[in-house]
């Protein structure tokens, strides 16, 4: 019965280092020449998703209206139309290596960047998510969300 104790123990804190281990690779993928590491560590269908739904929370905050056939209406549905293609554009593996490496330039002052010297905070969200914060606190802080998808932690959302 002490075995299995020890066991799920030494699963537990293996689960707990998982992210940290991630998160070193993640330092090592965003100076690596190419996005080729990189890709394997992002999920940018769910980054698109996510900037998709802070951009149309702000167009409804913006441009708000109860009738489907108004003006309004139909300029609202045209700026989101809009905004999935210039997403699509927008956010790319370049510009998750180029956003990461800028907030731990701002961070850190160091070039080439280090994400691990820029790192004031990383801990998991809930099981399955895990959040980084690049910088201090109210200070222009970059947050990165890892979720666990398919056995492997992967970015889902960058927040600078």
């Amino acid at each position: 019965m002490r075995y299995i104790g020890y066991i799920l123990l030494l699963a537990l804190i293996g689960y707990g280092l998982w992210p940290y281990y991630s998160v070193y690779r993640l330092d090592d993928a965003i100076n690596a020449p190419g996005t080729v590491e990189l890709a394997e560590m992002v999920d940018l269908p769910a980054i698109r998703a996510n900037y998709k739904t802070r951009v149309s929370a702000g167009v409804k905050g913006v441009l708000p209206s109860d009738d489907p056939d108004s003006v309004v209406s139909w300029i609202r549905q045209n700026l989101e139309r809009l905004g999935d293609s210039a997403l699509e554009q927008a956010i790319t593996m370049e510009w998750v290596r180029d956003t990461l490496r800028s907030a731990v330039t701002q961070a850190t002052g160091q070039t080439p960047p280090y994400l691990l010297a820029g790192i004031d905070f990383a801990f998991f969200e809930s099981y399955d998510r895990f959040l980084i914060r690049i910088g201090e606190l109210g200070r222009g802080a970059t947050h990165v969300r890892l979720s666990l998808i398919d056995g492997q932690w992967k970015i889902t959302d960058i927040i600078p």
